[in-house]
């Protein structure tokens, strides 16, 4: 079994400090294995948010949560390594933070400072292999075909919506689901934020392998839910 978690939290645009605590508030109160956090979850998303050091000691204070929980959390942030900046998922457990996965598909604005990520990537988690993706990357076919190969446990994107786009979300999600016969997690952001986001989709939501809903969070941010999923067979 694998305790899963898809958090809103509140989150204030280019707010460090702010935004860590809300993070280690979300990370204690769903008190799950893996705790998944929305696209640029750190920082809002503003493209020209500073970068996220991974050394910042803010980033303790998450750490300690996820040391206290015995959690795995996938934060959104902006990174800079080898001259070059992505926006990325971060790994945080109770060993530190690392740079778990880039964002692949980029789109409009993001090329302006981002460069594209390589491809699909996964972490384990007691045995699961777990796929990593960040909004536009669920709506690509090739990168759903690329993850295949991967054979996941479970899929877990971040992402940013407008409001009106929750069903085109959760359809996705149930395309992927199907596609790889894995779980899907979907964290989506909830409250206004930067780049034209006065609005933002919440309805974070956890699939089944063949697509069934199993929980969804409402439209608010501060709103998270989870549910324990069983590994697959292999």
């Amino acid at each position: 079994m694998l305790t899963v978690a898809v958090a809103q939290p509140v989150i204030g645009l280019n707010d460090l400090s702010g935004n860590v605590a809300s993070h280690a508030d979300a990370i204690r109160a769903a008190d799950s294995r893996l705790a998944i956090f929305p696209e640029l979850s750190l920082t809002g998303y503003d493209i020209d948010a500073p970068v996220v050091d991974l050394d910042d000691p803010l980033l303790k204070d998450l750490v300690d949560a996820c040391a206290e929980k015995e959690s795995v959390a996938l934060v959104g942030a902006p990174v800079g390594e080898a001259g070059r900046l992505s926006i990325a998922t971060l790994r945080i457990d109770a060993d530190g933070v690392s740079v778990a996965y880039r964002k692949t598909w980029l789109h409009g604005e993001e090329f302006t400072r981002f460069t594209p990520g390589s491809g699909p990537s996964t972490i384990d988690v007691d045995g699961w292999v777990v796929g990593l993706a960040i909004c536009r990357d669920t709506g690509q076919s090739q990168h759903t075909a690329q993850m295949a190969a991967h054979d996941v446990d479970l899929y877990a994107a971040g992402v940013v919506d407008v409001a009106s786009d929750v069903v085109e979300c959760q359809a996705r999600a149930f395309v992927i689901s199907r596609a790889l016969a894995a779980p899907v997690a979907i964290a989506s952001f909830a409250g206004p934020t930067g780049g034209g986001f006065d609005e933002t989709a919440g309805h974070s939501a956890i699939f089944a392998a063949d697509g069934t809903k199993l929980a969804e969070a409402d439209g608010l941010a501060g709103s998270m839910v989870r549910t324990e999923l069983t590994r697959r067979p292999h």
